[in-house]
């Protein structure tokens, strides 16, 4: 027994030892990174400072549903007074709260979440921030020169990346539906019940054709979702969901993260034929 124990006590300090020196040499790489090994091939992951979340708590009591979706609860069915441990039943869709969606939400015989491979969810990530424009017209459609003028600030975008957007919509979460008071569905407006922007469909066409929504990649945004609500097709998340590139819907947050730099990685169920799952996300800051 004793002999045992020297063993896993031998095992336990080799473990921190490499640990300490991966951390170290992460730290010591700076912006020029560490190789790491991301889906069984060779990337270079920068070192980062600071996690942080960017998705919420998923509440039934305030979180928006999206029009049509399964109504979210949550019911207590053990409790440690009761049975010595506590768990509840979770009755929610796939695109409930914050969650990622797979390329097969929108395509038949294209990728499901059992599908998708661990680098699939690992991305450097941008943050394009669009608040003052979505401020004078809550239906704003990201353009293709809203891009160009982030890369000539910011420099390239990343190859296989997370092109996330702020709109500052985030600040009115909640469940409340009305078409004249402020609400998360029309972005704080009062102008209508249904009113959020997104990109354009010809600003993600140039995102895909440039390789930086490539092989890889996701449109991201702290709205139900990257298309504008004048947009009844969602054409940009079609356009999107190929290959094995994902959306993210309902971040927040996205003001703890650089504009560039950063990375994202999500987390959450990976269901059998699932077109997404509600998740958590975060953001990895340098």
């Amino acid at each position: 027994m004793r002999r045992a124990i020297a063993i896993v006590s031998c095992v336990v300090v080799v473990i921190g030892v490499i640990a300490a020196v991966s951390y170290r040499a992460g730290r010591a790489a700076g912006a020029a990174g560490v190789t790491a090994m991301r889906g069984g091939q060779p990337v270079a992951m920068p070192a980062f400072s600071r996690v942080v979340f960017l998705s919420r708590v998923n509440n039934p009591r305030s979180t928006p549903g999206f029009p049509g979706d399964p109504v979210f609860s949550l019911r207590t069915v053990f409790t440690v007074a009761r049975d010595g441990f506590y768990l509840q039943d979770v009755d929610e869709g796939e695109h409930t709260g914050t969650h990622y969606s797979a390329p097969c939400h929108f395509h038949e015989d294209a990728l499901c979440a059992n599908d998708l491979g661990p680098a699939d969810l690992v991305l450097p990530a941008v943050v394009v921030n669009v608040r003052e424009k979505v401020q004078r017209h809550p239906e704003y459609h990201v353009t293709i020169k809203d891009l160009t003028r982030w890369r000539d600030d910011h420099g390239p975008f990343p190859k296989d990346a997370a092109v996330l957007l702020r709109t500052g919509c985030g600040k009115w979460w909640g469940p409340e539906i009305g078409a004249r008071i402020p609400t998360y569905y029309n972005c704080g407006s009062a102008e209508g019940k249904y009113r959020q922007p997104g990109f354009s469909e010809k600003a993600v066409r140039w995102l895909i054709d440039r390789g930086i929504l490539g092989n890889r990649g996701a449109l991201g945004s702290d709205t139900f979702g990257p298309d504008p609500t004048d947009d009844p097709d969602f054409m940009e998340s079609w356009l999107t969901l190929r290959l094995h590139r994902l959306t993210l819907e309902n971040l927040t947050n996205l003001d703890a993260m650089p504009a560039t730099g950063g990375w994202i990685v999500v987390g959450g169920p990976r269901n059998l034929e699932g077109s997404g799952a509600p998740g958590t996300v975060f953001g990895f800051v340098p």
